[in-house]
């Protein structure tokens, strides 16, 4: 038996199966990591909501700083002991992108209270941790 007996024969390859493109969740592995990402989420979307007049989904200024503030938690050095970003010794923001979350949390913190409130007590819980050593 002979494997290649002189017939030339194509090979026939199909295409691979139309693939979902890949969903980013907005989930975290880590439940401390999580929580601290919902809320900064939720923090933002009062204040959107309040202060940009948006109802159904955030404004584009509004997307971008979550999006930002999700990269910088996704690197963070101290995973799943990062104090609360007040607390942190290492400041991982911008500048311009600080002064925006400073004033998000300024305006949305007190209303977390009435709309969040066991993720509000949940936060000011974590502002105990003890801070890590760089």
């Amino acid at each position: 038996m002979c494997e290649n007996s002189g017939v030339k024969t194509t090979a026939t390859t199909t295409a691979p199966a139309a693939v979902a493109p890949e969903t980013k969740t907005d989930a975290f592995t880590d439940p401390r990591l999580n929580r601290e990402w919902t809320t900064l989420a939720a923090m933002i979307e009062i204040n959107c909501r309040d202060r940009h007049g948006t109802t159904a989904a955030q404004c584009a200024e509004c997307r971008e700083l979550l999006d930002y503030a999700r990269r910088r938690l996704e690197r963070c050095r101290f995973g799943a002991e990062k104090p609360t970003c007040a607390r942190c010794p290492v400041h991982c923001y911008q500048r311009t992108r600080r002064e925006q979350v400073k004033a998000v949390m300024r305006y949305a913190g007190p209303r977390m209270v009435w709309q969040h409130p066991v993720m509000s007590l949940r936060h000011w819980l974590d502002g105990f941790r003890p801070t890590p050593k760089i």
